[in-house]
């Protein structure tokens, strides 16, 4: 199968709030900070907002998304000198060989069945030693345990079968695993070793949970040494407060108020 455009349907655009808006942004804040003063290249940038944010801390970033019109708006919507947008595929990138520091593609694996031909075009264009940070679905999180089955996903990835493809094309892989909860976590595949309690249950049972089981994964890859990341979370409170709003305006008193008011409303607009 060729390498397929991802489907509007599943991008992530400003203005939208629910669970892949805190993950996707918790991302993009986790590499910012390692993209300080360096060349990125945003792989799948979609309509460009991560790009975007990005470029605010790192030298120059590129975005690339193989759909054109998305990225004739990505370039009309977020304008910088150290920023730019081209049309072009993830087992075809518009660069030359060794034109990056960083290359970043967020939930792009599971759209296409290309991925050694992707992992290849990542290394051609990165620096020796250059870092590669990926993420995508664990299938046997997302979608076995689950039972679910998403229908802009192409192929997804079990973790080691998303270790081995790195581990193919980089010395060295560190696994993260992220997981939504009103705001985002990235935790080290060894939850152990990052020493964050975690507890789940609910008013009638709590116990300490002695794992994380996330749904994505997230690796740093590199021929040259990795630096340690520490476990981070991403709080998301416009997210929290758009579903209270949602919540408050879908009750029964809300509306029942809301229809009482109506008259006064009406008479107030008439002034």
């Amino acid at each position: 199968m060729s390498l397929k455009k991802k489907i509007p349907g599943e991008r992530l655009e400003t203005g939208q709030y629910n669970e892949n808006t805190s993950e996707h942004l918790h991302r993009y804040a986790l590499a910012a900070v390692i993209c300080e003063n360096r060349k990125i290249l945003d792989i799948a940038c979609g309509e460009g907002y991560g790009s975007n944010l990005l470029s605010k801390k790192a030298r120059s970033v590129s975005g690339v998304d193989i759909d054109a019109e998305t990225v004739a708006k990505a370039k009309e919507k977020y304008r910088s000198p150290n920023l730019e947008y081209k049309t072009g595929s993830a087992d075809k990138i518009p660069y030359a060989d060794h034109s990056f520091e960083i290359v970043i593609s967020f939930e792009t694996l599971e759209h296409h069945d290309r991925h050694r031909e992707m992992m290849q075009e990542i290394k051609r264009v990165l620096i020796p030693g250059g870092l590669c940070i990926i993420s995508t679905p664990d299938k046997l999180i997302y979608s076995d345990k689950k039972n679910y089955k998403n229908p802009f996903h192409v192929k997804e990835l079990y973790k080691e079968e998303f270790r081995e493809l790195l581990k193919g094309y980089f010395k060295n892989v560190n696994l993260f695993k992220q997981q939504f909860f009103s705001g985002s976590l990235i935790v080290p595949e060894d939850t152990a070793e990052s020493r964050l309690a975690t507890f789940k249950g609910d008013f009638n049972h709590v116990e300490s949970n002695s794992d994380v089981e996330a749904e994505y994964l997230i690796a740093f890859a590199s021929d040259d040494d990795l630096i340690p990341n520490s476990p981070s979370i991403f709080i998301d409170t416009d997210f929290t407060q758009n579903k209270i709003l949602q919540f408050q305006r879908s009750s029964l008193r809300y509306k029942l108020g809301n229809l009482l008011l109506a008259p006064i409303k009406f008479l107030r607009g008439k002034k």
